[in-house]
C-alpha cells in the first residue's frame, strides 16, 4: 500500500465540526495543522513556484464542500457529482486536474459526506429510471479511501438506496477493503490502464499495470460491475507496439469472468500550456508530452491530437481491441 502520510494539513476550521473532520484531526495529530479561510485559495501555496509542485503534493487540505451542483454526462453516467475529494497525491504528467487547479492540484478532502450522499440517494430515488452517478471525476476515490474510508462508507450506504448506481475510475490497486462489502451490485469500478512504460515514466505515483489488472479481477470476483479505461492514450514513440502489448497483457491476465462482462472507454490525451510549464520546472528529466507534429490547439491554452492523427489512433485501437479482446464492447472513444 502507498504511504499517504502528509507532511502538514491545511484546514478550514469549520471542518472540525464534522465527524470526519474530527477523525482526521486525531489521525494526523502528530503533524502541523494550519488554519485557512478557504480550501480554494491558500495564498501560501498558490504563490509557490512550479518547482515546488511535487513537494506540495505531500500536503493535505481539509474543508467543507460548498457547491453540490451536478453536471449532466452522457458517457458511462448520467451526472458528474461533486464528492468527497478533489485533486490527488499522484503526479501524472498529463493530469486534467492540473488544468483546473494548476499547481494546487493536491489532495483536498471534504468532510460533509452525509450531505453529499444524501443528495445522490434522493436524486436517484426520485428519478423515473435508474440513474448512474460518477462520484470520482475530481479525484481518485480508491486512493482517498486509504485515508478516509469514504469509499467503503459510500458503497455500504448507497447499497441501501432503492434505485441507481454509483461509478468511479481509479489508477490504484488498494481495493481489498471493498471486496467484502454488501454493495448489492450498485457500484461500478472502472480501472484506468496504460502500457507499463507509460505508467512508469508518466503516471508517477500510481499502481503498476499488473496490480491494476489483479484489482479489476478481484473486484469482478466480488460481484462488482467493472470496466476499463484505456486513458489517456499517449502517442509516444513506438505507441503502436506499446498499446498492442498492453492489450495482449489484458487478454492474458484478465479472467474469463471479467472479460465476459467488461466494457471499455478510450480517451486520447489532452495537454496544456499549464502542464508544460509545471512539468518543465518540476520534472525537468521527464518526457515532453507535447509533440508539435501531432498536436494542435484546442480551446484556450490546450492541445490535443490533430483529427487525422486521432482517427488513425482510434482505428488502430478498435482493430487491436477486437483482435485481442474479442467481443468486449467499446462504449465510446474521445
Amino acid at each position: 500500500m502507498l504511504n499517504l502520510k502528509p507532511d502538514k494539513v491545511f484546514y478550514e476550521p469549520a471542518s472540525l465540526n464534522y465527524e470526519l473532520g474530527k477523525k482526521l484531526r486525531e489521525k494526523f495529530s502528530d503533524i502541523p495543522w494550519i488554519p485557512v479561510k478557504s480550501h480554494n485559495n491558500i495564498e501560501e501555496l498558490r504563490t509557490q513556484p512550479n518547482t515546488e509542485f511535487a513537494r506540495m503534493k505531500k500536503h493535505l487540505i481539509v474543508g467543507v464542500r460548498k457547491s453540490l451542483k451536478y453536471t449532466p454526462n452522457h458517457k458511462v453516467s448520467d451526472f458528474l457529482v461533486p464528492y468527497t475529494s478533489s485533486g490527488c497525491s499522484a503526479m501524472c504528467l498529463y493530469c486534467y486536474l492540473v488544468c483546473n487547479y494548476n499547481k494546487c492540484s493536491y489532495l483536498r478532502l471534504f468532510v460533509n459526506r452525509e450531505e453529499m450522499l444524501y443528495k445522490i440517494i434522493k436524486t436517484a430515488e426520485e428519478a423515473n429510471r435508474d440513474l448512474t452517478f460518477e462520484i470520482g471525476s475530481n479525484s481518485d476515490l480508491v486512493l482517498e479511501n486509504t485515508i478516509t474510508q469514504n469509499l467503503e462508507w459510500t458503497i455500504q450506504n448507497f447499497a441501501k438506496a432503492r434505485k441507481g448506481f454509483i461509478t468511479f475510475p481509479t489508477k490504484f490497486d488498494m481495493i481489498q477493503p471493498l471486496l467484502s462489502l454488501g454493495h448489492q451490485g450498485k457500484a461500478i469500478m472502472r480501472m484506468s490502464v496504460n502500457p507499463e512504460e507509460i505508467i512508469r515514466k508518466i503516471e508517477l505515483g500510481t499502481s503498476p499495470l499488473k496490480k491494476r489488472i489483479k484489482a479489476i479481477n478481484d473486484m469482478c470476483e466480488a460481484g462488482y460491475k467493472v470496466g476499463i479505461l484505456i486513458a489517456p492514450v499517449v502517442l509516444v514513440e513506438n505507441w503502436e507496439r506499446l498499446y498492442t502489448e498492453l492489450l495482449e497483457q489484458l487478454a492474458a491476465e484478465l479472467t474469463e469472468k471479467t472479460k465476459s462482462q467488461l466494457f471499455i472507454e478510450v480517451i486520447f490525451m489532452t495537454y496544456s500550456y499549464v502542464h508544460r510549464a509545471i512539468n518543465t520546472e518540476a520534472f525537468p528529466r521527464s518526457p515532453d508530452l507535447f509533440d508539435k507534429s501531432l498536436m494542435t490547439g484546442r480551446g484556450r491554452g490546450k492541445y490535443w491530437y490533430r483529427d487525422e492523427v486521432r482517427f488513425k489512433g482510434e482505428e488502430f485501437l478498435r482493430e487491436q481491441i477486437a483482435k485481442k479482446l474479442g467481443g468486449v464492447p467499446i462504449i465510446y472513444v474521445v
